[in-house]
């Protein structure tokens, strides 16, 4: 794909929307840089999935995680349980979602937004 300004400027305003995102309220790489590359740079789910975890590979939630450890919001122990276990669960995750034909991917991850989205709704 070509870099012209436009696609430049779309990749900022993802990567600026997901931060916003994921600072606020935890959301970004799935729900919003996965859509946004397939709808806006025409890119297939399994290319914006990759994606999406390449951008997570530095260190991108350094200075909102800093915020909320200032307040108090952090427990370090559970995070760094989850942060092994998102290691081998997105390793196994990945070799999976390779052997599975995109559209089944892209339908499975539809769903699951639907569903969490349903059960955030109406949850108490």
């Amino acid at each position: 794909m070509k870099m012209s300004l436009q696609i430049v400027l779309i990749l900022v305003l993802i990567g600026l929307t997901a931060g916003i995102f994921g600072g606020m309220v935890g959301l970004g790489g799935g729900v919003i840089m996965i859509p946004a590359m397939i709808y806006f740079l025409g890119m297939t789910q399994l290319q914006a999935q990759g994606t999406s975890l390449a951008v997570m590979l530095p260190p991108i939630g350094i200075f909102a995680a800093i915020n909320y450890y200032k307040a108090g919001h952090i427990d370090w122990r559970f995070a760094l349980i989850i942060a092994i276990a998102f290691t081998l669960g997105g390793y196994f995750g990945s070799k999976i979602a390779l052997n599975v034909p995109a559209h089944v991917i892209r339908k499975f991850f539809a769903v699951s937004l639907i569903a969490i989205a349903i059960n955030l709704f109406f949850k108490k």
